[in-house]
């Protein structure tokens, strides 16, 4: 069995927060200038055009695209055959995360109690964890800064399976309508769908994880997926919600097998700054 110390991947986490916070995936970069050909209002081609010009100054600089450097999502998927030694994997991962955010001078927006005292950790710990067992004897993380912002705007809902793919559409358009300029569009939308309550909620966030353009290998899925993502567009919400033709650069769908009475449908919104790096140790 393949041994992985801990020391080896705290630094890799704190390198990767940083780079997640400062620098905009290319595929996202690659949308969102794409979108100005497509976008007619002159506004939101202004809005598109600025959006760059930020994402390219925080590269530059080595600061962060967004003032809200977000709560750390943090997906594993651990070799079976890999044993991590020197100490705990999840204290691993939250001394590269308190590291990330404190050397690379990002917002520490954490608080330890959420309902009543709301003290702030002040080192942007503890991530939010989500593991994986998978063959093999890899460490594969992504890490991904979620703003508060649009992540206010998700949503679970319980629908029967009568309610059908129309039913998964309603439901996505429904959030994205009622979200409106909050999450600061163009949005990506995950949607995590199946399972139970909370394993849609995080097939949502796993959704966002993949690539702007990479529709879903099922047909039928990838279908459903640029039939949602039209008629979002077809809202007039817009960049920056000023109104316009692009209001999302992408719809991703996941799927989970689920109980034969239920059908769970959860809608993750992402900003623009889809901020997400991946590595395998």
């Amino acid at each position: 069995m393949r041994e992985l110390h801990v020391n080896e991947i705290i630094p890799v986490i704190e390198k990767m927060c940083i780079e997640a916070c400062n620098i905009l995936p290319s595929d996202v970069m690659d949308a969102i200038k794409k979108a100005y050909d497509i976008e007619e209002s002159p506004i939101g081609k202004n809005i598109l055009n600025l959006l760059v010009e930020n994402a390219l100054v925080a590269a530059k600089e080595e600061v962060p695209i967004c003032q809200d450097t977000g709560i750390v999502l943090v997906f594993v998927e651990l070799g079976q055959d890999l044993h991590i030694v020197g100490g705990n994997l999840y204290d691993a991962i939250n001394e590269g995360v308190r590291r990330g955010y404190i050397n690379g001078y990002l917002r520490k927006s954490i608080v330890d109690d959420p309902i009543f005292e709301r003290k702030n950790t002040k080192d942007n710990t503890p991530a939010v964890i989500y593991t994986d067992i998978v063959p093999g004897d890899k460490l594969k993380i992504a890490v991904m800064p979620k703003g508060g912002g649009s992540e206010n705007m998700s949503q679970v809902r319980m629908l029967i399976p009568a309610d059908g793919p129309q039913g998964i559409k309603k439901v996505v358009l429904e959030a994205v309508e009622k979200a409106g300029p909050n999450p600061c569009p163009p949005i990506l939308v995950g949607v995590g769908v199946g399972g139970t309550m909370d394993k849609a909620a995080v097939l949502s966030k796993k959704a966002l994880l993949r690539k702007v353009g990479e529709f879903h290998p099922n047909p039928k899925v990838a279908a459903l997926e640029r039939e949602i993502l039209e008629e979002v567009n077809k809202l007039g919400i817009g960049p920056q919600g000023l109104g316009g033709r692009v209001t999302a650069l992408a719809v991703n769908i996941e799927m989970y097998p689920t109980h034969l009475v239920a059908l769970p449908v959860a809608v993750s919104i992402q900003c623009h700054v889809a901020r997400h790096v991946e590595v395998v140790l």
